[in-house]
């Protein structure tokens, strides 16, 4: 399962899976873990998918520039 960062609120983490939302603690989460990271649970805790938090940064930096080129 897939989950985002939200955001950080102080010391912990906004967690969102599809429509639900869970607070863990930030020291939980890889030190460079940052905000709409997408993460996943293994054995060993909390890991970053970077390629395919990269593709979805990627995604949404395209249909924001869509988006902004359709209104000029």
């Amino acid at each position: 399962m897939l989950y985002s960062i939200d955001r950080f609120e102080g010391n912990y983490a906004v967690l969102e899976h599809g429509d639900a939302f869970y607070t863990i603690e930030r020291q939980e989460l890889p030190e460079e873990a940052s905000e709409g990271d997408l993460l996943d649970w293994t054995d060993e805790g909390w890991r970053i998918r970077h390629e395919d938090t990269n593709s979805r940064r990627q995604m949404l930096a395209e249909r924001r520039r869509r988006m902004l080129e359709g209104n000029s």
